[in-house]
């Protein structure tokens, strides 16, 4: 378990750790010569049979708020520290306003110094902090009056924190690993070490990671969770782990940043979020106003873009876009807090709900029903109605990343919502089924239309048979579409186009007559059918016109074009896409290279390399390094 102190300064949140467990936590000579605590200070109280206690000590004053948001991020617990003697502070009800914003639920107060008055004035303070966290995230915890100083009620505060602490079950370590970095050191004989409370997520001794901020590969050497030495850090402990890289060192690192596994998002510029405004604003939040933005350990300025309303009322909610000066590591669901422009009082906070916007139109009726979407806490429920209200298909590699899904939480999830998945260059789109066969009827429709305009042509290639139908996706998902509708019979492939089974195209007249004349001539070549220029000395005819012919015949579906003057039987594609599939996978690899596709084909090396460069144009094939990968299996590519 992991508490933070929170309270006015000079309330005695230091001294109060130091006697429950022993240590001073202001560390910095300033700290020790004003006996003010200025940045974080950390403790650790060990359980017997239980994981030990970790303690962050935050500054009271108003002057290291900052530091005091960077303490509070991720933690299970706050012990809120009022003092009998002053009773709630400004910076009492500043703290408590950021954590009911951040949504902390478990803590104690503990009132201090009860040995500096009257039980009377002790008594009358109790009531005032009842009245003022009522209607707050901490409404009804407990109170221990306790003294530092005599030690009075320090045993009972001691044994309650004991005993939530073993009640609490551990924090799901699901997701992602996210350590959010609050302190960068070197120690001698070791190496750099990055402190942080741990958001998500388990790392190991020897596992690979990410500081996002410094965008570095990094190597765990050694870990040590809730001050002891440990094989594995995990989500809800306080970690200190001895990093390793190439070219790494304490000053590539700062407060703020993010120690990463997975795939998580690129720090991002712009945040959709929900921001609550505080009850106490004198005005509303207006668009455009500036604010320092505090999430996890991080800080930036930025401006607060109001969605769907014109600004957001004292005590109110509204989705709002951070359009940040600074980019930020960030998550769904992390929590944050707003403060003014000139950082002297807090605005509001709340929950980040996406880190994609839209270039434009971050307002429009459809990007407001996707961020309500988003919302949604179970991963399940929220990716099924964004399938639903993404017309153009979910990014699912996005999706994952910015609710921090590792691949296997992906996988299983893929499995509970029925949807549409098609691969992509960089990740993969995911149609609702409803949305699926809405864009396969439009397909049949389009195809309709071409032929009536086209009678003599075959149809559109895959890659086209959303044109005209108002439906703007990558290519990808049109030959996805168009792999499935042939698969079930309702469309043909012909050549390298698809038409619907009605139709069928045809040469007429001397076109005909020719074709005739060249179809066996194709036969015959087998795997290196004869160049244009061949065709028409062996039929006496020009090449300009055969060449012409050959084009025709390809909308036909009869010829495909691979070069500009060789044409393939479409049956023979299909032949040396088959020795393609043989090549992969034959090789260690699974690549394709030009020396072993031409060895295997026994085309030539020129040929070779000219097919392959058409594999890789209609997407049965990709470039990668010297080699060429399979993407496609050949049946969806070509026709046998």
């Amino acid at each position: 378990m992991i508490i933070a102190t929170a309270g006015h300064v000079d309330h005695g949140k230091t001294l109060l750790i130091k006697s429950l467990t022993g240590v001073d936590t202001d560390r910095l000579p300033e700290e020790k010569k004003r006996n003010l605590t200025i940045d974080l200070g950390f403790a650790y109280l060990p359980m017997e049979g239980a994981e030990t206690i970790g303690f962050i000590d935050v500054p009271g004053h108003e002057r290291f708020i900052r530091n005091m948001l960077c303490g509070v991020a991720g933690i299970d617990f706050v012990l809120f520290v009022v003092a009998a003697d002053d009773g709630p502070m400004p910076q009492t009800e500043e703290h408590l306003a950021i954590l009911d914003l951040l949504g902390v639920t478990r803590g104690a107060v503990a009132l201090t110094k009860i040995d500096r008055v009257e039980e009377k004035r002790a008594v009358e303070v109790a009531e005032q902090i009842d009245v003022l966290f009522a209607s707050t995230s901490l409404e009804g915890i407990p109170m221990f009056p306790v003294s530092a100083m005599t030690g009075d009620g320090i045993d009972g505060l001691k044994a309650h924190l004991l005993e939530t602490a073993t009640a609490l079950p551990p924090r799901a370590s699901a997701g992602n690993f996210r350590l959010a970095i609050d302190r960068s050191f070197d120690v001698v004989g070791a190496g750099l070490v990055v402190t942080g409370t741990v958001f998500s997520g388990e790392i190991t001794a020897g596992d690979g990671a990410r500081v996002l901020g410094a965008d570095m590969d990094v190597r765990v050497r050694g870990i040590h969770a809730q001050n002891a030495k440990a094989e594995a850090g995990r989500a809800g402990q306080r970690c200190a782990l001895n990093l390793a890289g190439i070219g790494l060192n304490k000053d590539l690192i700062a407060r703020g940043d993010w120690l990463i596994s997975g795939a998580p998002p690129a720090p991002a510029h712009k945040i959709d979020v929900r921001l609550r405004v505080l009850k106490s604003e004198a005005r509303a939040l207006a668009h455009w106003t500036p604010v320092h933005v505090h999430l996890g350990a991080s800080e930036t300025t930025g401006r607060v873009a109001v969605l769907g309303q014109n600004n957001i009322e004292p005590g109110g909610t509204g989705l709002a876009q951070l359009v940040l000066d600074h980019p930020i590591g960030v998550a769904h669901g992390d929590g944050l807090i707003i403060r003014d422009q000139s950082a002297q009082r807090t605005v509001g906070g709340g929950r980040v709900i996406d880190v994609y916007p839209p270039a434009r139109g971050r307002a429009r009726p459809e990007r407001l029903a996707f961020l309500a979407a988003m919302e949604e806490t179970d991963e399940g429920t929220a990716l099924l109605q964004l399938l639903d209200v993404s017309p153009n298909g979910l990014r699912l590699d996005r999706f994952a990343a910015v609710r921090n899904l590792t691949d296997a939480d992906m996988e299983a999830l893929q499995e509970l919502v029925p949807m549409k998945k098609v691969p992509m260059e960089s990740g993969s789109l995911g149609f609702s089924d409803a949305r699926w066969a809405g864009m396969c009827d439009a397909v049949l429709d389009g195809l309709a239309a071409f032929h009536r305009k086209s009678p003599d042509m075959v149809g559109p290639g895959e890659n086209r048979i959303l044109t005209g139908t108002g439906i703007r996706l990558p290519p990808e998902a049109a030959v996805a579409i168009s792999a499935e509708l042939v698969r079930e019979g309702i469309i043909l492939k012909e050549g390298m186009g698809v038409r619907l089974p009605s139709h069928q195209p045809s040469l007429q007249g001397a076109d005909a007559t020719n074709w005739k004349k060249i179809k066996p001539l194709l036969e015959d070549g087998g795997l290196r059918p004869p160049v244009v220029t061949e065709i028409a000395q062996a039929i006496g005819g020009e090449p300009r016109k055969v060449e012409t012919l050959m084009v025709r015949a390809g909308r036909h579906g009869l010829v495909v074009r691979i070069a500009k003057n060789r044409f393939y039987p479409p049956g023979k594609l299909r032949d040396l896409a088959d020795i393609a599939e043989k090549v992969a996978a034959d090789a260690d690899d699974h690549k394709i290279t030009a020396a072993a596709f031409r060895d295997a084909s026994n085309i030539g090396r020129n040929l070779a390399i000219e097919v392959l460069e058409f594999f890789n144009k209609v997407k049965f094939t990709r470039r990668v390094g010297d080699g060429h990968e399979i993407i496609r299996p050949a049946v969806d590519v070509f026709r046998s």
